[in-house]
């Protein structure tokens, strides 16, 4: 089950628009410089359910908005997000039976929300590293942002919104063709 072009587009339109809308009417938690802001990758994931190249698509064009609306650490922040939604929409597009699954589906959100969280602590880390903020220390403050509140929080950040996304693409899924769903039902 293909979706047409003109189809991809629109809904990658769609998916970037509200990628940066939702940071400006969503709630926000902020702690010191790394913020969580509920259901900020929803778009994202809903994404990965269609194809990798859609995913590529809405990544690059959220990074591209975050770099016009947000610091530039969040834009980064953004462009690391490509590497687990291509990575994920690939292994969607091979096992698309998974969502049909729900505990091997929670599993492979744990994997996804790994590579995440872990793709951000990187460069977070080399931002600071590279000078990017003067006000961060490099003793405990940097290690509790990393691996506290940019890792741990990032995976916890990362299963609920993805789990929002399954969520929303499962119910749309009943009415409008979602490819990973009609391949999981061909199976």
């Amino acid at each position: 089950m293909k979706t047409k072009p003109v189809q991809q587009l629109t809904l990658s339109a769609l998916l970037i628009a509200l990628s940066v809308l939702i940071p400006l009417v969503m709630p926000r938690i902020v702690i010191g410089p790394a913020s969580f802001t509920l259901a900020s990758h929803v778009p994202l994931f809903v994404a990965m359910f269609f194809s990798p190249k859609m995913s590529m698509v809405v990544a690059l064009g959220t990074s591209f908005g975050f770099l016009l609306t947000a610091p530039f650490i969040i834009a980064l922040r953004a462009l690391s997000h490509l590497l687990f939604a291509v990575l994920g929409s690939l292994y969607l597009q091979k096992r698309p039976q998974i969502v049909n699954h729900p505990k091997r589906f929670q599993l492979y959100n744990l994997m996804i929300a790994m590579i995440h969280a872990v793709a951000e602590v990187i460069v977070v880390a080399a931002f600071f590293l590279l000078g990017g903020s003067p006000q961060v220390s490099y003793d405990t403050s940097m290690f509790t942002l990393l691996f506290a509140f940019i890792g741990i929080g990032g995976v916890i950040h990362s299963l609920v919104d993805y789990n929002i996304a399954y969520f929303i693409v499962k119910t749309l899924s009943k009415s409008f063709p979602v490819p990973i769903f009609k391949k999981a039902s061909n199976k």
